[in-house]
């Protein structure tokens, strides 16, 4: 290894899920105790105007790709756009590729099937949870935060512990494997996303809050337990006489969910309006810490520039003298010199928020913020200053008109460059064929259509009706191929017509539902087949030729018809 390399700084990645801006004591809360956070704080370079999107996969394929969600395809959290696209160009690819080592723990939901999972993007290894969230129905059955089973490059593994503390444990343990190389480490919590699950030791101290100051005492308890991993992980790098050369960023990926309600009433958020999923500034502002004392990045200051999630990527390139990939298409910009010069300054620019949680494109003005400098443009209609109204209770659309204006030709160019990416008209495939994944999974939760969403092993459990039935593929290789339709997962097998033998944990209730059919569309086939008595899986055996196609599973019950709760694709065999 050349001494460059070995120059060359660490990177750890720290992004929790669903903890917004208030949901730290450095921020101002007034009952939530976070010592070790704030005591990084204080040591930290803030970026006090940095941005992401409202919901959790937007802003991750954002700051994987620096790309913003529109242009990479991935801005939904279900129905098909909550994957990256085969040919994305990731941070963990650039950073491999530039001699790291890369690992990541915890929270993707960039996509559970090939090509799409974190080891297809780039890192050496992956120990995640599937889908959004511990325990939703995409992920292994039974998993409900504490002694669950979690993918290791893809293979299921029992665990013991809390989710948290286990994301921390498996990354030291990384950490101290690869320390004599530079590594580059993504540890994304699935905390304090719900379900609001903790040992009752961290909420307890919270519990009389209840009701009349906060929402939930458990989410300031799993915000306790992530501020005592991180001071544990902090001290393990400091023992590891790795602080020094290690870029350290905690930073969230939307606003709270729990930590503020709608009506002000209850919790804490920095004195903004806007939960997760709003446009407004409690939505997408989030806290973003970042210290390198090689880099003279410490010490403690506030930088007021506005920043992107699309800006993590181009500016850790400069940071650690990355090579980019010449074909990598880059939304950001390198925000490094404000970091380290006081008086560095940034282009003068639009940032945008787009997303939308469906398969079909956002709407480029109505849910969308365009900001540029202290102004929020939101729906087309709506500007604020948010520095003289961080609230956003005065309306100055009428005021200023060239503003506005200016603002929605940035927004006319953005968009109209936007529409001539792939990823803008094309869904995010799941490949079969490959010999990186020959059986892939499919989920309702993930499936195409108009419904709502299905998320939850409980709605499965009691038969919860959804139409969402379709999923993109791509045939890879001309063969044979089995699908098999089934109500429960093979981690937790069951007749359709029947309930699993097992109830991991005892989580769930189980009830039974009647379809006497299934019927699969795929290639311009159409194949219905009765359902058995006692049968698990209806499964179908198709000839596929190479290309890309739609596959649709439904349930029959009468002239009633809903989407199969899971689906499993095997290739059998290639053509010569």
């Amino acid at each position: 290894m050349s001494a460059q390399t070995k120059a060359r700084p660490n990177v750890v990645l720290i992004l929790t899920d669903d903890q917004g801006i208030g949901d730290l004591s450095c921020y101002g809360n007034p009952w939530l105790k976070t010592p070790n956070l704030d005591a990084f704080y204080e040591e930290s370079v803030r970026m006090t105007d940095f941005h992401v999107s409202p919901l959790c996969t937007p802003t991750r394929a954002a700051i994987m790709t620096g790309r913003y969600p529109i242009n990479n395809g991935a801005w939904a959290t279900f129905k098909g756009r909550d994957a990256l696209s085969e040919n994305a160009i990731t941070m963990a690819d650039v950073f491999k590729q530039n001699g790291y080592k890369t690992g990541l723990f915890g929270k993707w939901h960039l996509g559970d099937n090939y090509p799409a999972r974190p080891t297809d993007f780039g890192f050496d290894v992956a120990i995640h949870h599937l889908a959004g969230g511990v325990g939703e129905l995409s992920d292994y059955w039974g998993n409900s935060y504490f002694n669950d089973v979690y993918y290791v490059n893809n293979e299921p593994k029992q665990f013991k512990g809390y989710c948290t503390d286990v994301w921390f444990d498996e990354t030291m343990k990384f950490i101290d494997e690869n320390e004599d190389e530079p590594f580059f480490v993504y540890l994304p919590t699935n905390a304090p996303h719900d379900p609001l699950i903790v040992d009752e030791k961290y909420a307890k101290p919270y519990r009389h809050l209840e009701g009349n100051k906060i929402i939930d005492a458990n989410l300031y308890g799993m915000i306790a337990n992530i501020d005592e991993n991180f001071g544990k992980f902090y001290k393990f790098l400091e023992n590891k006489k790795l602080l020094q050369n290690t870029i350290l960023i905690f930073m969230s990926d939307n606003g709270t969910r729990f930590g503020y309600s709608p009506d002000g009433k209850l919790g804490y958020n920095k004195g903004f309006e806007g939960i997760k999923g709003s446009k407004l500034e409690g939505g997408h502002i989030v806290p973003f810490f970042i210290r390198w004392p090689n880099g003279n990045i410490q010490g403690g200051k506030d930088v007021h520039n506005l920043a992107a999630h699309v800006d993590l990527l181009p500016t850790l390139a400069t940071m650690c003298n990355l090579n980019m990939p010449r074909r990598a298409k880059l939304d950001g910009i390198d925000f490094s010199p404000v970091l380290t010069h006081v008086n560095a300054n940034l282009s003068e620019r639009s940032v945008f928020v787009h997303h939308r949680q469906d398969w079909r494109q956002p709407e480029p003005i109505f849910g969308s913020c365009i900001m540029k400098d202290q102004w929020r443009l939101i729906n087309g209609n709506e500007l604020y200053d948010i520095v003289d109204d961080p609230k956003q209770k005065n309306n100055l659309v009428d005021d200023y008109p060239e503003l506005v204006k200016e603002l929605l030709e940035d927004n006319t160019k953005f968009i109209k460059e936007s529409k001539k990416n792939k990823e803008y008209h094309e869904l995010p495939m799941h490949v079969i064929g490959n010999k990186a994944q020959n059986e892939i999974k499919l989920t309702i939760q993930h499936a195409i259509g108009e419904d709502g969403g299905i998320w939850k092993p409980e709605q499965v459990a009691v038969g919860m009706k959804n139409t969402n039935n379709t999923h993109a593929l791509k045939v890879e290789k001309s063969g044979e191929y089995l699908i098999s339709c089934m109500r429960w997962p093979k981690e937790c097998p069951g007749p359709i017509l029947g309930v699993p033998k097992k109830n991991p944990k005892d989580l769930y209730d189980y009830k039974t539902i009647s379809p006497n059919k299934v019927r699969i569309s795929i290639a311009n086939q159409i194949i219905e087949k009765d359902i058995q008595s006692n049968e698990e899986a209806v499964t179908f055996k198709v000839n596929l030729k190479k290309g890309k196609t739609l596959l649709v599973t439904d349930f029959l019950e009468g002239k009633k018809k809903y989407g199969v709760y899971y689906t499993y694709v095997e290739c059998l065999e290639s053509s010569k």
